[in-house]
């Protein structure tokens, strides 16, 4: 195959437990503010406790992004709750400026990973092996490019349903797919044993969630799988280690090359529509909505009943 190999009927079957897990256990937490606070807070604090790096496994030892990427994915998922079940925090412009800035912070470790990966080719870190190359400074730079295309958090309100979901109408499908592509290239050139999970199964789960269930809500998805993932990671830091989970890339460059420039392609149009759409308009990304005259957008007010 051209970006993975070791296809078999386990592999394959782990995949599809690992995404349709994701997807439940996404919706049961999305749907109830206890299931949330037991997975999100509860077991997590149990788990840093008793669990997480208590054994001696190279995935996870002196392996500073798996750590920072899943309290930062934790941190953005428990500020939500904040802003869903808090009615003060709804209305309080910094609170609002949180979701924007935490995913900002993530998008920017990322982009830190790949420069810092530009240099370590050939080398096995964590169990992994890495292939720095110009790949990597393509997509850093696509990754720059997806946090200054992040418009109209000023915007973002809560659902009038009883799931009470976070929706940011102004982050719309283009922005989603065009992050997509560049979190897909970001980890096949830095954790190419693990992309298949890390990156497909976590892309389609939220991308899936957001565009065929509940519209608007991408932000949300995205950090409760990315939450749930890195958790299991964590306590299963040697999982890409079992035949279970042993679809990896092939190593080999032009893939590489092709979803970089690609991921800069797609975020440079996004980019480009942003500073056409802010002519046309007149309006401040800084200070409001972008896209409200988009029939994206306002499908997004009708399906959480905010029109």
């Amino acid at each position: 195959m051209f970006f993975f190999e070791n296809y078999t009927v386990l592999n394959i079957s782990a995949f599809l437990l690992v995404l349709f897990g994701l997807l439940f256990i996404n919706e049961v937490t999305r749907r109830s503010k206890g299931l949330s606070i037991a997975f999100y807070i509860a077991i997590p604090i149990i788990f840093t406790l008793f669990v997480w790096g208590k054994g001696n496994s190279e995935n996870t030892e002196g392996n500073w992004f798996a750590w920072v990427k899943t309290y930062s994915a934790l941190a953005g998922v428990i500020g939500f709750m904040a802003i869903r079940y808090i009615k003060r925090l709804q209305t309080n412009k910094w609170a609002l400026l949180f979701p924007a800035a935490i995913l900002s912070i993530n998008i920017f470790e990322a982009v830190i990973r790949d420069f810092e990966v530009f240099s370590k080719n050939g080398i096995i870190e964590n169990g992994l092996l890495l292939q720095g190359g110009p790949w990597n400074i393509i997509n850093g730079i696509a990754g720059i490019i997806s946090i200054i295309t992040l418009t109209g958090w000023v915007g973002i309100r809560i659902a009038k349903s009883k799931s009470q979901d976070m929706v940011w109408a102004d982050q719309l499908w283009f922005w989603i797919i065009a992050y997509g592509i560049w979190n897909m290239s970001y980890v096949y050139n830095c954790i190419p044993e693990r992309s298949f999970y890390a990156g497909v199964a976590l892309i389609l789960t939220s991308t899936f969630a957001a565009f065929v269930g509940t519209k608007g809500v991408w932000l949300q998805h995205r950090a409760q799988t990315l939450a749930l993932f890195a958790m299991f990671t964590l306590t299963f830091p040697d999982y890409s280690n079992t035949k279970y989970f042993d679809i990896v890339t092939t190593h080999n460059e032009a893939p590489m090359y092709i979803l970089a420039i690609l991921s800069i392609i797609v975020n440079l149009a996004v980019l480009s529509y942003e500073i056409k759409t802010i002519y046309k308009t007149r309006r401040n990304p800084l200070k409001e909505e972008l896209y409200v005259d988009l029939k994206a957008y306002k499908d997004i007010l009708v399906a959480n009943k905010l029109d």
